[in-house]
């Protein structure tokens, strides 16, 4: 009968056949793609951070019982971090001094904020070796620029924590951060 009707049988089964390899192919391209993904997503998400990560990952200090000339001492990222709140004295104190003569040259305006210039906010690790310097608490020895001071060899940093003398090559860094109000800072 297929032949009455000008249809021609092996044609007509030579079409469904592409039509049914056609599908079988995308069909396995598809379920490869997905079993590919269902694979690589776990492996992809195990190295992202984990929450006790992304937790130290910033930190909120409150400024407000800070006194001026006063500093403290707070942890970010498991390394400390000295906040001082400057004096108008020692924020004059740092502007007269020629940056050009400094080893790591950089304003008092440079390391802090605009608005918030009395905050100097730095990483309390030495730049030489990762000591921690002291002149944070009351007592502590400041160094001859009344700044801070590494016990370790001897690097002695000015009040805007710019090294002034010893072996470290650069200024205490100043991390990344931000005034969420005047008393509220978030590090990180």
């Amino acid at each position: 009968m297929a032949e009455d009707a000008g249809i021609d049988t092996p044609t007509l089964a030579a079409e469904e056949g592409v039509r049914r390899r056609d599908f079988i192919n995308i069909a396995a391209v598809s379920a490869a793609g997905v079993g590919g993904l269902a694979t690589l997503y776990p492996l992809i998400s195990q190295m992202s951070a984990s929450e006790d990560v992304l937790a130290l990952s910033s930190t909120e200090v409150d400024l407000s019982a800070i006194e001026p000339g006063q500093a403290i001492k707070a942890i970010f990222r498991k390394q400390p971090v000295f906040i001082r709140n400057l004096t108008p004295a020692e924020i004059a104190e740092a502007d007269k001094v020629d940056v050009a003569s400094l080893r790591d040259p950089q304003t008092l305006a440079e390391r802090t904020q605009e608005g918030h210039e009395n905050w100097l906010i730095t990483m309390g690790v030495c730049t030489h070796l990762g000591c921690v310097p002291s002149g944070v608490a009351e007592g502590e020895v400041k160094g001859e620029f009344g700044g801070y001071f590494c016990p370790c060899h001897g690097s002695h940093y000015d009040v805007a924590a710019r090294i002034r003398k010893g072996p470290a090559p650069l200024n205490l860094q100043v991390p990344e951060y931000e005034f969420l109000s005047d008393t509220v800072v978030k590090i990180g």
